[in-house]
């Protein structure tokens, strides 16, 4: 598939070996897996840090392998879920840290224009959660006021 702004074509990777179930060799149980994901997410990680630190420390390859369903839904179960969806709050603090540094380089316009393609992802992601029904229609990201969203 082709990068959105690049034009160009992506690198190829290796792909994940089909599973349906756990590895035999893992020796946490399924309610262990679920008791730390709820720890992790109550002290403000990620789902993505969440999933590395299973990875990393407790050897769970992947959580939808052992439980059967997506760590999102897990957290969604838990009512854990973020205020905003985590992609929006993601590109919204690379954002900012873009703005930030424009401030000092103004002369920066590679930098400008990183900024303008990721306001518009920003825009279409936020066009798309109010067609879910996660925004209210008449939200609207402001980039003055995009630190209150964090």
């Amino acid at each position: 598939m082709a990068r959105m702004h690049a034009r160009k074509r992506g690198k190829a990777s290796s792909t994940r070996a089909y599973r349906d179930q756990a590895p035999e060799w893992m020796t946490i149980d399924k309610k262990e897996i679920t008791r730390k994901v709820e720890e992790l997410r109550r002290q403000g990680l990620s789902s993505a840090m969440i999933g590395t630190i299973l990875r990393d420390q407790y050897g769970v390859t992947s959580v939808k392998e052992v439980l059967g369903k997506k760590l999102s839904d897990i957290v969604e179960e838990l009512n854990l879920q973020p205020k905003y969806p985590e992609d929006l709050t993601d590109l919204v603090r690379k954002a900012m840290s873009l703005r930030k540094h424009l401030e000092e380089n103004k002369k920066d316009l590679h930098s400008k224009r990183g900024l303008q393609l990721i306001e518009s992802k920003i825009r279409r992601l936020v066009k798309y959660y109010k067609k879910k029904d996660v925004f209210p229609l008449k939200w609207k990201y402001d980039p003055k006021t995009a630190g209150l969203l964090l």
